[in-house]
């Protein structure tokens, strides 16, 4: 009785990961058809500065998700749960922020502007928070491991 509770217990985990990750997976396809399709449209109205803008988010978060789906599976699979993605996550997060950021920022702002200094402040502190990641992943990855 106790052995089949726990059977059903488990392949419902499964199916839910499963579900989570076909969902996931999905977003990121209609995240990255819809991202070209604007893009084109973008692109034929003249305005590259927010093609690349558009895309550079869009593909950014895209790999988000791939990682999240590839966290997901591993733990379907292992059945453990590594910091590693997350914290990869975590880079990935902030360097698309940074990006985006310094793109708006070309634009809209003037170095007399006191918004900018807010911007140089984000941007700082989102340069230490990458640094903080990386430092992370050093930490926790097995050594011996590159």
């Amino acid at each position: 009785m106790k052995r089949d509770a726990f059977r059903i217990l488990q392949a419902t985990e499964t199916v839910i990961y499963l579900f989570a990750g076909f969902l996931i997976a999905g977003g990121a396809a209609v995240l990255l058809v819809s991202s070209l399709v604007e893009g084109i449209h973008h692109l034929v109205a003249g305005d590259y500065g927010e093609v690349a803008l558009g895309l550079l988010d869009r593909v950014l978060l895209a790999l988000m998700l791939a990682e999240i789906l590839y966290t997901l599976l591993r733990f379907a699979r292992e059945g453990t749960l590594e910091p590693t993605p997350f914290l990869i996550i975590g880079i990935i997060a902030a360097v698309r922020r940074v990006l985006v950021l310094t793109a708006e920022a070309v634009e809209r702002f003037d170095l007399q502007d006191p918004a900018f200094i807010a911007v140089l402040a984000e941007l700082g502190l989102l340069g230490m928070m990458v640094v903080a990641f990386a430092l992370a992943i050093r930490l926790v990855r097995p050594s011996g491991v590159p």
